[in-house]
């Protein structure tokens, strides 16, 4: 099945009830927590792929 197809094919009912399950499985408290954590992975992620940690490791060594 193409992904553009089974996209098309989710609604805004669909996407309400998706948020209500992940709100009872996780809870209003852990939901904050559980998207900073997405968020610096997926920041981490894109440091990787563009070389940030090389440039950075490069540059702490010349400091030190």
């Amino acid at each position: 099945m193409n992904l553009s197809i089974l996209l098309g094919m989710i609604g805004g009912w669909q996407i309400l009830i998706i948020v209500l399950v992940v709100l009872l499985l996780f809870g209003g408290k852990k939901i904050p927590e559980l998207m900073r954590g997405m968020g610096r992975g997926v920041k981490e992620f894109k440091d990787g792929i563009s070389g940030e940690d090389e440039k950075k490791s490069d540059e702490e060594k010349k400091t030190k």
